[in-house]
């Protein structure tokens, strides 16, 4: 059985560890994880003077990055082609994608594997609130309205 390379789109056979076209290893299926425990208070994050708002990376392998959201939505996921590359086999290629909604943001889950968190409750879409904390795979995010 062949597929496609989430990069070049050439047909790649299921067992490749590569694609032959344009080299993309190809990271195998997406892993299971358990949600983070939340203490009763999220982690403080400093706010930028500028931004409108940002999700802010307080755990994971991207740990300390500020994403700075503005008029068009993002879209989240292990795939290179994302706008937010989280790399990371929790994560799924096509994650969920955070989206501007009447002066505020949502974050709606793209049918992954592991689901989006928003502050412990598994959720399909949800309007974003100021110090929100988002769990995708092992990746840990807070909302900053800034």
């Amino acid at each position: 059985m062949t597929t496609l390379c989430p990069v070049c789109s050439n047909p790649v056979e299921s067992d490749a560890a590569a694609c032959p076209q344009c080299g993309f290893k190809l990271l195998g299926a997406t892993q299971r994880f358990e949600p983070v425990p939340l203490d009763d208070a999220p982690p403080s994050v400093e706010a930028a003077p500028q931004a409108r708002a940002a999700l802010h990376v307080v755990r994971g392998p991207s740990a300390g990055v500020t994403l700075q959201l503005g008029d068009e939505p993002l879209s989240i996921g292990r795939s290179p082609q994302c706008d937010v590359f989280l790399n990371d086999m929790t994560v799924s290629r096509s994650h969920a994608a955070v989206e501007p909604d009447g002066g505020g943001y949502v974050i709606r889950d793209a049918n992954s594997f592991n689901g989006v968190w928003v502050n412990n409750e598994s959720v399909e879409c949800r309007r974003l609130a100021s110090g929100d904390v988002i769990q995708i795979g092992a990746f840990c995010l807070v909302y900053k309205e800034e």
